[in-house]
């Protein structure tokens, strides 16, 4: 919840009826999240935006007239400081580097749990990053500064192992 108990306003952007419509439905049922606003292209995303101001927008990759890509950048210009949570089908190679080159702090499946989605909200409407295991993966993999031996610690991670090194180890 945002401060003093406050549900989260959320804009919901995606050109998928069902998923929109679901999600419309799923997210607000704990209280903790408040849709203010729908959209279902890049174009109409930007003018429901800029209208609600919410706390956190939810937008499709890929929607027609403006991708959500290029509907964020053109939110950003007015509204610098909104905060983005995008959704996709698949994680392409650069999309995800390109997203957070622009002021993107989440990054999520479709596919995801939607109480995955609920604290991907909550995190983005902190200030934090969110980023979906499976997506940093494919990102990483097909597009990777990373050595094999990083992208496998990072791996890892998705287990909930730890990476803190060993003070003596450095």
């Amino acid at each position: 919840m945002s401060n003093g108990g406050t549900p989260v306003r959320v804009v919901l952007a995606d050109d998928e009826l069902l998923i929109r419509a679901a999600l419309s439905t799923l997210l607000p049922l704990d209280g903790t999240i408040q849709i203010v606003g729908l959209a279902s292209d890049g174009n109409e995303a930007v003018a429901v935006t800029i209208d609600h101001e919410p706390d956190v927008l939810v937008i499709d990759l890929e929607m027609p007239g403006k991708d959500g890509l290029q509907a964020v950048a053109q939110i950003l210009v007015e509204q610098p400081t909104q905060r983005v949570l995008m959704l996709t089908r698949h994680a392409r190679p650069g999309v995800l580097r390109r997203a957070l080159d622009l002021g993107v702090l989440g990054f999520i499946s479709k596919a995801s749990d939607p109480d995955d989605l609920v604290e991907a909200i909550e995190r983005v409407h902190s200030g934090q990053r969110w980023i979906a295991h499976h997506i940093l993966e494919a990102a990483m993999a097909d597009d990777s500064p990373l050595t094999h031996r990083e992208v496998d610690v990072l791996r890892e991670t998705r287990d909930g192992y730890s990476v803190l090194v060993p003070s003596n180890v450095r």
